[in-house]
């Protein structure tokens, strides 16, 4: 066989591989709605709750109503809490207008001891972004598809119960906070167009900085981000985004100019720009290796492929060696990821392209800049 069969081959078992972790996951979600039944009457959950109220803790959970768990963790909450006689704990619940910032600032208002996330990464997100500075601690209980921190901090998924208690009584870990703010949208030219031609004012996007905790990122990751379908991905969790990368595969390379810190702007094509504050991602794959969350550095990944699908037979490969602890160090690869560290990064796209923060879009973007908050954020660890 020739090199680039071997490749091709490699990638369509690795393929398999994913599709069997997938079919993992939806086992554990589906032992996950039996898990919360019990958890107001378990021996554990009263142990737990009973040693909260010991510590005469307020905690406030901040939940996202639209997931399926959410309301059975509430009632088995609010349960135990009443047949132990226990403090109330504060609920809140995001909204589509507020996905969760103004009400972690409230819970910091009614003088909460932890703030516990319940939701995916857009609930962490902005939880976090209400707590950020504040030095009271995030507790995570994920239930959302990819929960990108949880697996970055080792919290149990599909275990509520575990993760409940690691929000209550874990370890306090002061960890670094990445923000991108966009300097320029791509259709910012198009509203100065228009603008002179009809001398009508047009208001332009206001600047503002979007969090990360995970890994922010332009090009083909946002791209597949934001061409994936939300009822696919209601059913097969996280594997609707590798069906959405497949249309983008043979997209075209990125010209992108990059400057790191105080240095000189470099150009180069590539596929996509990652910026990470830690690399871990769902199916056991790591995609930025050295990343650590309380490093106080960002970590940047430029990510590129040549020869159509070997390229990215290759490149998938690299990306699971990697994870391994193992490096390809082959010359004239066609799939290959460049890493270097920064503490500030400045990117210009002038063709456009789809930026992503932790899974969010942001917006179609020319120019971007980020930045690292060391040791900004507390989270709850075992």
């Amino acid at each position: 066989m020739t090199g680039v069969e071997w490749a091709a081959l490699i990638a369509v078992v690795l393929a398999l591989v994913a599709i069997g972790l997938a079919v993992q996951v939806r086992r554990q979600q589906t032992r996950l709605h039996r898990r919360l039944e019990a958890v107001g009457v378990s021996p554990e959950a009263r142990g737990l709750a009973q040693e909260v109220d010991d510590g005469g803790l307020l905690v406030a959970f901040v939940a996202n109503p639209s997931k399926p768990d959410a309301a059975e963790l509430r009632a088995a909450v609010h349960r135990t809490a009443a047949e132990l006689g226990a403090a109330d704990p504060l609920w809140l619940e995001t909204t589509v207008d507020d996905p969760g910032v103004g009400q972690a600032r409230a819970a910091l208002e009614a003088g909460a001891d932890v703030v516990v996330a319940v939701g995916g990464d857009g609930t962490v997100r902005a939880v976090a972004e209400g707590l950020v500075g504040s030095g009271v601690p995030m507790g995570l209980v994920p239930i959302g598809t990819g929960n990108l921190l949880a697996r970055n901090l080792d919290i149990p998924l599909g275990d509520p119960l575990a993760a409940l208690r690691i929000a209550l009584t874990g370890n306090d870990r002061p960890i670094d906070v990445g923000w991108m703010r966009v300097l320029r949208f791509e259709d910012d030219v198009e509203d100065k167009v228009a603008e002179a031609a009809d001398d009508v004012p047009h208001a332009p996007d206001q600047p503002r900085d979007h969090i990360f905790l995970v890994i922010a990122g332009l090009g083909f990751d946002a791209a597949m981000v934001a061409d994936t379908n939300p009822q696919l991905k209601a059913k097969v969790g996280w594997i609707a985004y590798f069906v959405a990368g497949f249309k983008h595969l043979r997209g075209d390379r990125v010209r992108v100019h990059v400057r790191v810190d105080d240095e000189k702007t470099t150009t180069a094509r590539m596929r996509s720009l990652l910026v990470g504050n830690c690399g871990r991602l769902p199916g056991g794959l790591t995609l930025i290796p050295d990343a650590v969350l309380d490093d106080g550095w960002l970590d940047l990944a430029a990510i590129d492929t040549r020869g159509g699908i070997a390229g990215w037979a290759q490149l998938f490969g690299e990306v699971v060696l990697q994870g391994w602890g193992m490096s390809n160090d082959l010359p004239h690869k066609i799939g290959r990821i460049d890493h270097r560290r920064a503490q500030t990064v400045r990117i210009v796209v002038p063709s456009g392209e789809y930026a992503q923060v932790d899974g969010d879009i942001i917006g179609r973007v020319t120019e971007v800049a980020a930045r690292v908050d060391p040791g900004a954020l507390v989270v709850r660890t075992a």
